[in-house]
């Protein structure tokens, strides 16, 4: 049984409006290709493809951490903004690969950041990530504690990705990407609306990294066993994955008066071409509308929809004022959609 969060309308009507205020993002520059994978594993540039839609996917270099990608996300968001990092109120990370277990992702941004005056946390949600993360940090200037959220969602899924497991190693890229969160002005007709998000612990066992925690900490078995690394049903989780995706924009779109016709840009995590067409489709949305860019980036987990929100803007398919849905289905089960007017 899934576990339902929301604030309807009416609520939110009670509340300060938060809006994205601006946008930042990064990938690393070194690219990992299909042609490249062909090399490594057995597998093809036409089968991943048309499985998946990926190309090619950004990796990180040796040593560089999930931290490293959200401070320069960071830096950008805040540049474009123009605001200082002593502005920052709160920092919140939607991450599955932090550098480390602790101390959080958040506290190591903030040092490399020097956002002397704010404090923050790590949201673990996988792809889910970003959406969980945003919610969170809008929820902070909704009810007037914060006036300037950063929020960011980052991974470096090559850091748990097995190279010689095809099924798992021709998804994943790494990226990061940040917003600023804010009040909207009074009269000012952007900002979130609604939101939906749900999880079923019980689809747990179809997409984790088994090895590092308190159940299986890192002994010499579990690094032989190879349980440091990502192991998925990919099967399940698209099953899954296809019905929650479209199960969940459906529901914050009736409940707030709208169709999928209605919205202008839909904004989905990329994880799989076939589930991002799947859900469009069922919403009645045409292919313009509809966010892609899997093909570049393949799935960057909590950075996919910040990197998708770029792609839109850098496109011109998404405009200050734009009805704009984002969705995503993570692991865990994680499920979420946020409905918002785009206010850039």
């Amino acid at each position: 049984m899934g576990i339902r969060s929301s604030i309807g309308r009416s609520d939110l009507n009670s509340l300060v409006r938060a809006k994205i205020s601006a946008l930042g993002t990064y990938v690393p520059p070194r690219l990992l290709t299909n042609q490249d994978l062909e090399k490594m594993v057995d597998t093809s540039d036409q089968w991943i493809t048309e499985r998946t839609g990926i190309k090619q996917r950004h990796i990180v270099d040796k040593g560089t951490a999930t931290s490293d990608l959200a401070y320069h996300a960071a830096r950008q968001v805040l540049e474009r903004r123009g605001m200082t990092p002593d502005e920052v109120e709160a920092i919140v990370v939607g991450t599955v690969t932090p550098d480390m277990l602790f101390p959080s992702t958040a506290c190591l941004v903030q040092n490399k950041l020097r956002c002397k005056s704010a404090w923050g946390f790590d949201v673990s949600a996988a792809c889910s990530g970003f959406l969980y993360a945003l919610q969170t940090g809008a929820q902070f200037v909704q009810t007037g504690a914060h006036k300037r959220v950063l929020v960011i969602g980052a991974d470096v899924m090559s850091s748990i990705i097995d190279y010689t497991d095809r099924a798992t190693c021709v998804i994943f890229g790494d990226g990061a990407g940040a917003v600023v969160v804010e009040p909207a002005a009074d009269g000012e007709e952007t900002g979130l609306i609604d939101f939906l998000h749900e999880i079923d612990g019980s689809g747990g066992c179809a997409l984790n990294m088994p090895g590092g925690g308190s159940l299986n900490p890192a002994t010499r078995e579990t690094v032989e066993k190879k349980m440091h690394y990502v192991h998925q049903d990919g099967a399940a989780v698209f099953k899954y994955a296809v019905r929650k995706m479209a199960e969940v924009s459906e529901r914050v779109l009736e409940r707030n008066g709208f169709k999928g016709s209605d919205v202008n840009v839909f904004i989905p995590h990329q994880a799989n071409k076939r589930i991002i067409t799947a859900t469009a489709d069922r919403l009645g949305l045409p292919a313009e509308r509809v966010i892609i860019n899997i093909d570049e980036y393949g799935n960057t987990t909590a950075g996919t929809i910040p990197l998708a929100m770029q792609t839109a803007l850098d496109q011109g398919k998404m405009k200050k004022g734009d009805l704009v849905l984002l969705a995503s289905v993570g692991a865990g089960f994680t499920v979420g959609a946020i409905l918002l007017h785009w206010g850039l």
